[in-house]
């Protein structure tokens, strides 16, 4: 069953066309990925879709009674979310009615208390509570709990200011508000941003699983290729629906532009060799040759012309190199120990780093990964522990938050202030490979959307041709593309990296080692060796894995021998229980036998004469001997 059709759907802004008859139809249970460079439109769509923004031209149709929910790139930052209100108030905001059918029933049991006699409050409230059990009130706050801790937020934390959290963490209680609505058509815009791997496949999961139309904007082509069927590709204002995900779509629109390419040339061809023919008829200048150029000049305009294919639009060109070689022994980390007021992030750290390694810091949320990092850089005093740079050591750093940028820099500014000595064309042709050409150089750095400002600071990373590049969620706002580059870029540098990323293609293609980060495990650190590169970060996730099924075996034993240990002590206690029971009721034969006795001698003695007396006791010996024969049958007599 079709729940949303777009049909013919156009947007512009100014002179600028963002979309041009964008047209598809998605059924109840697609999942769709949309993407496209950054720029290209995706948030617009989204934006026609919610009804936030009309289009120039086309319509959008919803099935009858379809629900659409939104989660943004800033949902948690945005001004629905106050910054003093907890995690776990912010998510039952995304519960309106519930709330106010709460406040209104709490009204009705106040005028019941204050008003006894009047029945119409009764009946009120009974009308009132049974559409709220309806509306699901009795488990919605239980929900929204239980939603915040499956996606990494424990008790303390639900109960914490908004303000108090880390981007990450508002991020995920921005994913969960959401998600806690289940609507019809779910619309995510960049969701798996601050998230770490953990929460990542948690999602993945939940959007398999989903039961409504899921559309999600993502550069996360692991995530796509886990959680989509279908694929929308944004060019140049116009949009293609592929089938599959977005490797088995990049696959397709490969084959794609190769077939148009192909029939464009050969028409090319074509086109030239009748040209060729009817040049050459006209030049003999005979009637037949004029009659034969003729004929074919009307059959060459009656010809459908096909456009040549456009390429593919222009992403951004990255080269790191540096200017001197470091030392053998690049970084030596030495009992390294942090901590912030209470909470401790690591403890004894110990690593080293030698030259060309691409090393990758991996970890949940908050467990000191960025904080590491800092350290490094000595932005931040350690409790404990030490950091030595080896030498010739020259270090780049990469901020995920692009702090070091000055927003009332223009584009041109930041980077030629950053490198006086270059001149103003090498300053531009830097800037041209991160797409900033023409008027785009003088724009402020304040304007720029997240993808630009990670652009930019690239930028300037590129130019410093530093020897240790320290990045810290390099992906992060970029586009597939700029992905792509940054890791063609990264392969290519001749000396050594330290990277924060959460982003598995580019550990799959580019580490050599990993540092996995797991506070409250007993092992701060593991320090495993990538052994075949090209696939870190699936060999990573093998050996992850081989070690949780030895660690089971060896406590195996030990369970094993509880377990025996167990069974020998219910066994025991079994056996006490029966032999006492089997003490009491031979103690109850006895008596019923000598009971048995007494009855006999009475009925042939004194109440032989007594019919009614000689009753009671028969029936009372029938009732004795039955017991009797039942404690016999249960003590093996």
């Amino acid at each position: 069953m079709t729940v949303l059709g777009v049909s013919g759907v156009c947007v512009s802004f100014g002179v600028k066309t963002v979309l041009d008859g964008v047209t598809f139809s998605l059924n109840e249970n697609d999942k769709l990925g949309v993407i496209g460079v950054n720029g290209c439109g995706k948030t617009t769509l989204f934006r026609v879709l919610t009804g936030e923004i009309e289009p120039d031209a086309g319509r959008v149709f919803l099935a009858g009674g379809k629900s659409v929910g939104l989660v943004r790139q800033d949902s948690a930052f945005s001004a629905e979310a106050r910054a003093d209100e907890t995690a776990l108030t912010f998510m039952l905001s995304a519960f309106p009615e519930l709330l106010a059918a709460e406040t209104r029933l709490a009204d009705l049991e106040k005028a019941m208390r204050d008003e006894p006699e009047n029945t119409a409050h009764a009946a009120d409230y009974a009308r009132e509570q049974a559409a709220f059990k309806q509306s699901g009130g009795l488990t919605f706050r239980a929900r929204a709990a239980s939603t915040l801790l499956k996606m990494g937020l424990d008790a303390a934390q639900a109960n914490l200011p908004l303000s108090s959290l880390s981007g990450g963490q508002r991020t995920r209680v921005a994913l969960a508000r959401r998600l806690c609505r289940e609507p019809d058509i779910l619309l995510l815009d960049e969701p798996t941003n601050h998230l770490d791997l953990e929460t990542v496949a948690y999602l993945e999961n939940y959007i398999e699983n989903y039961r409504g139309c899921v559309l999600v904007i993502s550069h996360d082509r692991a995530f796509l290729d886990r959680v989509t069927n279908k694929t929308l590709v944004l060019e140049y204002g116009k949009a293609t629906l592929y089938r599959g995900n977005y490797t088995a779509s990049a696959e397709q629109r490969r084959v794609d532009r190769e077939i148009a390419l192909r029939h464009y040339e050969n028409q090319q061809r074509e086109i030239k060799r009748q040209e060729a023919y009817i040049a050459q008829q006209r030049a003999w200048n005979r009637e037949r040759n004029i009659i034969a150029a003729e004929s074919r000049q009307k059959m060459l305009d009656k010809m459908v012309k096909l456009e040549k294919p456009k390429e593919a639009p222009r992403g951004v060109s990255m080269a790191f190199s540096s200017e001197i070689a470091s030392g053998e022994e690049v970084l030596s980390v030495r009992r390294l120990s942090m901590a912030f007021g209470q909470k401790k992030l690591f403890d004894d750290l110990t690593f080293t780093l030698r030259r060309g390694e691409r090393v990758f810091i991996t970890g949940p949320n908050g467990c000191g990964k960025s904080t590491l990092l800092k350290l490094i850089l000595g932005r931040l005093t350690p409790r404990g522990g030490r950091v030595e740079l080896g030498y010739h050591v020259e270090v780049g750093y990469y901020d995920q938050e692009n702090q070091n940028l000055d927003p009332e820099n223009t584009v041109l500014e930041e980077l030629w202030r950053a490198y006086p000595a270059k001149t103003e064309s090498e300053v531009r042709g830097a800037l041209a490979r991160f797409c900033f050409t023409g008027d785009d150089v003088f724009r402020t750095v304040s304007v720029l959307s997240g993808g630009e400002r990670a652009r930019l600071t690239l930028s300037k990373l590129m130019c410093s041709r530093m020897n240790l590049l320290l990045l810290d969620e390099p992906t992060n706002h970029l586009d597939i593309d700029g992905r792509e580059a940054l890791e063609a870029a990264l392969a290519d540098f001749d000396g050594t990296l330290l990277v924060v990323s959460h982003d598995r293609y580019l550990m799959e293609r580019l580490a050599t080692r990993f540092l996995v980060l797991s506070p409250g495990t007993g092992e701060d650190l593991l320090d495993f060796a990538v052994t075949n590169k090209g696939a870190g970060y699936t060999e990573m996730q093998a050996f992850r894995a081989a070690r949780r099924v030895t660690e089971q075996k060896e406590t195996a034993p030990v369970s094993a021998s509880k377990a025996a240990y167990l069974e020998k002590k219910q066994k025991e206690a079994a056996e006490r229980k029966q032999k006492t029971q089997a003490e009491r009721l031979s103690k109850e034969a006895a008596a019923l036998e000598a009971e048995l006795a007494d009855i006999e001698k009475e009925l042939y003695g004194d109440a032989a004469a007594d019919y009614q007396k000689a009753a009671e006791l028969d029936a009372r010996k029938t009732e004795a001997e039955a017991r009797l024969l039942e404690i016999y049958e249960i003590i093996g007599v």
